[in-house]
């Protein structure tokens, strides 16, 4: 198992280096950057004023100025060297719109999407789990066909969109107003006493997160019904019942722990989790997660925040596969790396 896992940590050096590659010559593909970005204004403010002509506002030697500052009067094949040699220091470069380090602006953001995600995936599998087990249970009767129906529903609608619905049933669009409509805290939040801001966090996270784990609740669910639902028609299921175990006894001790197996090691999920915001339930209800500023980035051609995000989720996402595989042994002894 120890080697297994180095060849998987050495493994991850050139799938990291190959990753952030293809991802840097996409992005120099990409029409416009930071360079252009200051030149459309310089002209915008130029055509303002109106009596200069606009092409003009800009010298040849104040663009090239520009360019060197940004690092672009250098080869792009020099820049994904200089862009490397300072990740493997642990610098990530400095954002072009925000300027300050890229390290400081993805620190800063990924608190709130970590916060998100964390917490629909824990409630998820504080439900889905009884849930999944209940229907495995009950399978076939009115009521699991009534709940899957409803659960499908949930699989299928994404969402942001189920975030507008709530919004307008719930948050006083046209229906009840119960709800904020978006954000973490009320604008006169520090006033509230302590109980006061809790119950208004409450209410400003309880729909975000509800959008959140809506879909890996509907995978969870039926995931564990038909992992259970395998497992009550094994064989040692029936020979527990013979030696005189009764149905829920047999189920908890045997049954049960089966069918964690392909739900436990999901759990490894959790390492990429910081790094998950959803771009479009953070725009409907206005959270300032990772899922926005990577929106945000890439329309502003903000180059050295978006390759800090792929390479650091695309790290996390590694590792994740890593202790999904350590979490299959752990789980099942009977499967074995080498």
């Amino acid at each position: 198992m120890r080697s297994y896992i180095l060849r998987r940590l050495l493994l991850m050096i050139p799938t990291l280096i190959g990753i952030s590659l293809v991802c840097f010559i996409l992005i120099q593909l990409l029409p416009g950057g930071p360079v252009e970005e200051l030149i459309s204004r310089a002209q915008q403010a130029a055509s303002m004023k109106g009596g200069v002509d606009a092409s003009k506002a800009l010298s040849p030697d104040q663009i090239a100025q520009i360019q060197a500052y940004f690092g672009f009067d250098q080869p792009a094949w020099k820049r994904y060297l200089t862009w490397l040699w300072n990740v493997l220091h642990l610098n990530l470069g400095e954002s072009y719109t925000y300027g300050l380090p890229v390290w400081d602006v993805i620190v800063s953001r990924f608190p709130i999407s970590l916060f998100f995600g964390v917490t629909s995936f824990f409630l998820s599998y504080l439900i889905c789990i009884p849930l999944g087990l209940w229907k495995a249970v009950h399978h076939g009767s009115k009521l699991d066909s009534f709940t899957s129906g409803l659960i499908f529903s949930g699989y299928v609608m994404p969402g942001y969109a189920l975030g507008i619905l709530l919004i307008i049933f719930l948050a006083g669009g046209s229906y009840l107003d119960i709800f904020p409509l978006g954000g973490l805290t009320s604008d006169d939040f520090e006033d509230f006493t302590f109980f006061g801001k809790v119950f208004d966090l409450a209410q400003h996270l309880a729909l975000p997160i509800f959008c959140y784990m809506i879909s890996e609740f509907a995978f969870l669910t039926f995931l564990m019904k038909n992992s259970a639902l395998e497992e009550l028609g094994r064989d040692y299921m029936r020979t527990a019942l013979a030696k005189g175990l009764s149905f829920k006894q047999a189920l908890v001790r045997h049954a049960l722990r089966n069918a964690l197996i392909p739900i436990a090691t999901r759990l490894s999920e959790i390492c990429t989790l910081m790094f998950a915001g959803a771009l479009l339930i953070e725009k409907v209800f206005d959270i300032d997660g990772m899922g926005l500023l990577y929106y945000n980035s890439m329309v502003n051609r903000d180059y050295n925040v978006v390759m800090g995000i792929i390479f650091l989720s695309s790290l996390m996402a590694m590792v994740g596969r890593l202790f999904s595989d350590i979490l299959y042994t752990l789980v099942d002894p009977r499967i074995k790396f080498s």
